[in-house]
C-alpha cells in the first residue's frame, strides 16, 4: 500500500505575520530581518520577492535590489505561539506530524484519525482551518513519500496544492532540475553540473557506485530519489539537531583582541540558549565567514557530553588560536553544539567537562 504524506508549508511565514498584524504592511514590499549594512533578511513577503529578495541575502544587497524594501524586527515569540496553533490543527488528522521548522511540517495520513478518504482532501481542509484560524496562507503538497511531498509544496506556491500520484512520481522527477532537489544544496548542484547532470534523467543515469565515489553515502539517497523513491518515515519524534548562535559584526574584524572579546559574547549566547533547551552536546563547531563570503569551520568532538561553560569556552578558544593570524578579515564568527543530547534522557550516566 502507497503511504500517504503531506507537506505543509506556510507562505513567507514571518512576514506574512507581520502583514497580517500590522495593516500598514500590507501590500508592501516587507523584509524580517536587520536593516544595517551588514544585517540579514531572515524572510521576504511576496511583494519583495518580485524584485528578488531572498532570505539569507544580506540587506544592503536587498535594498539595492528593493529601495522601498520595508524592514521589520523579527518577533519570534509571536511566530512560535502561531505555529503552536496550526500544529494543533496537525494534530487533529494524525499523530505523526514532524516538524522541520516553525513554518513547515511533514504529515503521514496513511491513516487519518478523521476516517477522511484521500491526503488531498485533508490537505485541502488543514489549508481552509489554517485561513480561519490564523488568517494566514499555506503551500500543500502530496504524494507518497517526503522527498515528493516536499517538491509538490514548492509546485504552486503561494497558497497552492499540488499533488504527484504515484505513476506519475518518475516521470515528474525526470524532467526536474537539480537544484530544485530538496536536499541537493548549491554547491553540492555546482559539482552535479560539472558531472553532466541537470535533470532528474541525467541524475538517474549514474550508477549508485558512481554515485557513492563522489558524494559518499548520500550517493545512494540521490540515487534513490533520481527514482522517486524515499523510505524515510515520517518521525514525531525528531528532536533538535543543533544550538548555535552567529554573531555578524558591525564592521569586518582583523584583530586578534577583538575577534576574542567577540567569541566571549558568542559562547555566553550559546550557553544559555543550551541552559533554556535543557541540553548538553559532545560536538563543537566554530565557524568563521570571511569580507568576501568564504567561509571556514573548525570542529571538536567528545565521547561524553560537555556540561561545563568554561569547558567550552576553552574549546572554541583553542579552535581561534588555531586560525589566527587570519588570512583576511572576518565578517561573521559563530558556535554550536551538535550531537545533542537531554537532561532528561541522561539521568544516572555519568558526565563529562572534558575531551
Amino acid at each position: 500500500m502507497h503511504r500517504k504524506i503531506i507537506h505543509i508549508d506556510m507562505d513567507a511565514f514571518f512576514a506574512s505575520v507581520e502583514q497580517r498584524d500590522f495593516a500598514e504592511l500590507r501590500g508592501k514590499p516587507v523584509a524580517v530581518g536587520g536593516s544595517s549594512e551588514r544585517g540579514v533578511v531572515a524572510a521576504a513577503s511576496y511583494e519583495a520577492r518580485k524584485f528578488g529578495v531572498r532570505s539569507a541575502m544580506s540587506s544592503r544587497i536587498a535594498k539595492q535590489k528593493c529601495p522601498n524594501l520595508i524592514f521589520v524586527k523579527p518577533r519570534f515569540e509571536v511566530y512560535k505561539q502561531v505555529s503552536r496553533e496550526i500544529r494543533e490543527i496537525f494534530l487533529e488528522y494524525t499523530p505523526l506530524v514532524e516538524p522541520l521548522s516553525l513554518d513547515e511540517a511533514y504529515l503521514d495520513v496513511t491513516e487519518n484519525l478523521k476516517g477522511i478518504a484521500t491526503a488531498t482532501e485533508i490537505a485541502q481542509e488543514i489549508k481552509i482551518r489554517i485561513k480561519e484560524k490564523t488568517t494566514l496562507t499555506a503551500s500543500a503538497g502530496v504524494s507518497v513519500n517526503k522527498f515528493l511531498a516536499k517538491i509538490a509544496s514548492d509546485y504552486r506556491k503561494p497558497d497552492g496544492l499540488f499533488v504527484i500520484k504515484p505513476a506519475q512520481a518518475e516521470a515528474f522527477v525526470e524532467t526536474l532540475e537539480i537544484s530544485k532537489f530538496h536536499g541537493i544544496g548549491r554547491v553540492t548542484a555546482e559539482k552535479m553540473h560539472k558531472m553532466g547532470v541537470f535533470t532528474g534523467k541525467d541524475l538517474r543515469e549514474k550508477s549508485v557506485d558512481f554515485l557513492t565515489k563522489h558524494f559518499g553515502k548520500v550517493g545512494r539517497y540521490y540515487a534513490d530519489i533520481s527514482r522517486g523513491v524515499d523510505n524515510r518515515p515520517v518521525n514525531p519524534d525528531s528532536i533538535r539537531k543543533s544550538v548555535g548562535v552567529e554573531n555578524t559584526f558591525n564592521h569586518d574584524i582583523f584583530e586578534p583582541d577583538e575577534l576574542y572579546r567577540e567569541l566571549d559574547d558568542i559562547v555566553e549566547q550559546l550557553w544559555r540558549r543550551m541552559e533554556r533547551a535543557n541540553a548538553y552536546g559532545k560536538s563543537i563547531t566554530l565557524k568563521v565567514k570571511f569580507a568576501d563570503f568564504e567561509s571556514i569551520t573548525r570542529s571538536r568532538t567528545s565521547q561524553l557530553s560537555v556540561i561545563d561553560k568554561g569547558f567550552l569556552a576553552k574549546v572554541a578558544y583553542e579552535m581561534l588560536n588555531h586560525l589566527i593570524p587570519m588570512p583576511k578579515d572576518v565578517r561573521l564568527m559563530g558556535v554550536s553544539f551538535t550531537n545533542l543530547e537531554f537532561a532528561d534522557e541522561m539521568i544516572g550516566r555519568q558526565l563529562t567537562i572534558g575531551f
